[in-house]
């Protein structure tokens, strides 16, 4: 099964995000902060990771471009997601951006289209 972690610091989208996904037949490990983000991806080796831009104290870009320049972590696939950014504001070689609200029917084809 694919796995897809999934990091926002809303508990609302954390959950609607996993039950869109778990519907669609994948495993969603759902984070609610950037803390210790590294060591969460090696340990779970998701096959993509939904990350939120703004995450409380946490800067989701930073925390991309961190996971972007480490070999245990660059090939996994990264796609941000925010209601405050938009694409352009996303330069750090994730591989795609999902604006909020989101359409459920753009979030499974993009994850889809990422992950099989």
């Amino acid at each position: 099964m694919k796995k897809v972690l999934v990091v926002d610091d809303n508990h609302e989208i954390l959950n609607v995000i996993e039950i869109i996904l778990q519907g669609e037949g994948y495993d969603v490990i759902c984070v609610d902060t950037g803390k210790d983000l590294k060591e969460k991806v090696i340990d779970s080796q998701p096959n993509l990771i939904l990350l939120d831009i703004m995450l409380g104290a946490y800067n989701g870009l930073v925390l991309c471009k961190e996971l972007k320049s480490d070999p245990k972590t660059l090939m996994v696939p990264i796609v941000m997601i925010s209601a405050s950014h938009n694409v352009d504001d996303t330069n750090c070689n994730a591989e795609g951006f999902i604006a909020k609200p989101f359409e459920i029917d753009n979030l499974i084809r993009k994850v889809a289209g990422l992950v099989n």
